[in-house]
């Protein structure tokens, strides 16, 4: 299932992995393929940690640690670690920002 959001010009790919032991989601972010477990829920709780997952995904795939890709981002460290441990939620926006700013940055050859 694609979902598209015309006012942020932006498209997020679910994609249903089956078969195995456990079913897996695909969100494609700003180019960025993150792959998460598959879960019934669909409270606030779960969306969170799904944010909280991609968000550390993305991080990783800069090649940084927190401290560095906080500073990179102009981010509070603290924040930082309150989306990536999920305690905090991230605007969608912001995750998309990143996103895009990771990925254009890798494609430069910056990161």
């Amino acid at each position: 299932m694609t979902t598209y959001n015309k006012d942020k010009n932006t498209r997020i790919d679910y994609i249903n992995i089956g078969g195995s032991a456990m079913d897996k989601e695909i969100y494609s972010i700003e180019g960025i393929d993150i792959e998460v477990e598959k879960t019934d829920k669909t409270d606030a709780d779960a969306v969170r940690r799904k944010m909280a997952y991609a968000f550390k995904m993305i991080r990783a795939q800069s090649g940084m640690n927190r401290k560095d890709f906080s500073a990179w981002l102009g981010i509070p460290y603290r924040t930082m670690q309150e989306w990536e441990l999920g305690r905090r939620a991230m605007p969608e926006y912001v995750l998309r920002l990143i996103a895009y700013k990771v990925q254009m940055e890798k494609e430069r050859g910056n990161l």
